[in-house]
């Protein structure tokens, strides 16, 4: 493994909300604690949909992973990764290519917690973890690099995560850092929440997101694409995310039955 050992001891903050452990609570899951249950059961009193928005992304990292691994990808670095939930990225890229690798990375104390659960893998390929954060792109790369090799094509996945790393840390170039790594056929999908959709109560759940000491940045369409600056958009480019080639999966529940309040995009370097 090249991330830290996740039998460790890890410090575990459950006095305040994480957004990871809150999408856990949406997703159905039990890797979270009563602090993000309580901000999450505010959130969906506020617009009951919530949880299907989190499916309707979750979704999204699926079509996209298993179209770029039939476009011959077989490098996966997903930075964000947040607490596995089945399937998980690499159980869909090596589901189309076995010897796939995929290389987990977040900064979550949680998700070191569980990350020997990320290490099943078949037996051609490799899916390991590494810890680090976005905001340091150049540790990220130096630890992927010891699974991953960057002379050969990488699909680096920002999925639901850079609506939480505002412009004063820099994303733009955040983001742009990272694929400048990436060699030519590489690829960059990103889901992005937005505030392009102005559903009802949605400056009083920004509020109490902020409140909680979350950090959100719902940027508008042309924000979002301009991190695929110098990228070719794959069909159908900035689109709304369960709208992006939803004929790869099988539709979320209730998805069409109101605004999903985000894009989902991949973008090809040449």
């Amino acid at each position: 493994m090249t991330g830290q050992d996740p039998t460790g001891a890890v410090q575990i903050d459950t006095s305040k909300p994480h957004s990871a452990r809150m999408y856990d609570w949406y997703l159905g899951g039990k890797d979270n604690y009563p602090v993000d249950e309580e901000l999450g059961r505010q959130l969906v009193a506020l617009d009951p949909r919530v949880p299907v928005m989190a499916r309707v992304n979750r979704a999204f990292m699926q079509r996209a992973t298993r179209w770029l691994a039939q476009q011959g990808i077989r490098q996966f670095l997903d930075i964000g990764t947040g607490i596995p939930t089945e399937p998980n990225l690499h159980q869909i890229a090596q589901q189309v290519a076995p010897d796939s690798r995929v290389v987990y990375c977040d900064n979550d104390p949680i998700v070191l917690a569980h990350a020997a659960a990320l290490l099943r893998s078949t037996p051609e390929g490799v899916t390991d973890y590494v810890q680090g954060d976005v905001r340091d792109p150049a540790s990220i790369i130096e630890a992927a690099a010891k699974v991953l090799d960057f002379s050969r094509p990488v699909a680096l996945s920002l999925v639901a995560l850079m609506h939480f790393i505002p412009d004063e840390y820099g994303a733009h170039e955040l983001v742009a850092a990272l694929v400048a790594e990436l060699p030519a056929g590489s690829y960059l999908m990103m889901s992005h929440a937005s505030a392009d959709f102005r559903t009802d109560h949605l400056d009083e759940a920004e509020a109490k997101i902020k409140a909680a000491g979350i950090t959100l940045a719902l940027r508008p369409r042309a924000e979002i694409e301009r991190f695929f600056t110098g990228l070719e958009l794959v069909d159908p480019g900035v689109a709304v995310v369960h709208r992006w080639k939803p004929e790869l999966g099988e539709p979320v529940p209730g998805q069409d039955d109101g605004v999903i309040p985000g894009y989902g995009v991949v973008g090809r370097k040449g």
